[in-house]
């Protein structure tokens, strides 16, 4: 068996735990060591699942090969986590829950490091890049291209053609409508309906989804 340990002791560390769980009664071999966790102390109990084994600097000095996925659900946080783990000793796998459903493998592509929990689906021609957060029930659609370090929240449907760069925070039911191209630092607000291209480092929300200036 593969060790496994979480960067990341809060909620969504806790249900990406179990989703290791899911993927072993599938037939994965990790063996899920436990937690590492800037914000708390080493040893502490997380929920019947785990210790806290220390924080990143802990971690930069496991002395055996360790898998690591880092659950974080903020963008920018989610790369500096990334950037400040320097230990050759750690890697970092794609963890896909079990019913996630990948409707045409031959051409689907991923990058390292992404999480993907339950009942997401992929149509074909579809490109993942690195460390993106892919929540629950997300339907992804044909020739989609996502860069790295985005954070996909539960129940978004992306349309076919679409593209999403990086640092991209996509809210809980939101549409994405086909062959858009979103850059940098977009955040698209709960329920949304994009229809446009929008523009980079920028909050956009409603339905249609505009522009929020504040």
């Amino acid at each position: 068996m593969k060790d496994i340990a979480i960067y990341g002791a809060g909620g969504f560390g806790k249900e990406i735990a179990l989703m290791i769980q899911r993927i072993n009664t599938a037939g994965g071999d990790w063996n899920f060591i436990g937690f590492f966790d800037d914000g708390k102390e080493k040893g502490f109990q997380v929920s019947h699942l785990g210790k806290v084994l220390g924080n990143i600097d802990t971690l930069n000095t496991w002395p055996s090969k360790l898998a690591v996925g880092i659950a974080v659900g903020n963008t920018e946080y989610l790369k500096h986590i990334r950037e400040g783990i320097n230990n050759v000793n750690i890697w970092f796998p794609n963890l896909l829950d079990p019913s996630v459903n990948i409707i045409d493998p031959e051409s689907f592509r991923i990058g390292e490091g992404n999480i993907i929990q339950q009942n997401c689906r992929f149509s074909i021609d579809v490109t993942v890049g690195n460390f993106n957060i892919m929540n629950s029930d997300t339907v992804v659609g044909h020739d989609v291209k996502i860069g790295d370090y985005n954070v996909i929240m539960p129940d978004i449907r992306i349309s076919g053609e679409v593209s999403i760069g990086t640092h991209c925070l996509i809210g809980v039911g939101s549409i994405i409508l086909q062959q858009i191209k979103i850059g940098t630092g977009v955040r698209l607000a709960a329920g949304s309906v994009l229809l446009t291209k929008p523009k980079d480092n920028s909050v956009y929300m409603g339905n249609p989804a505009k522009l929020f200036k504040y």
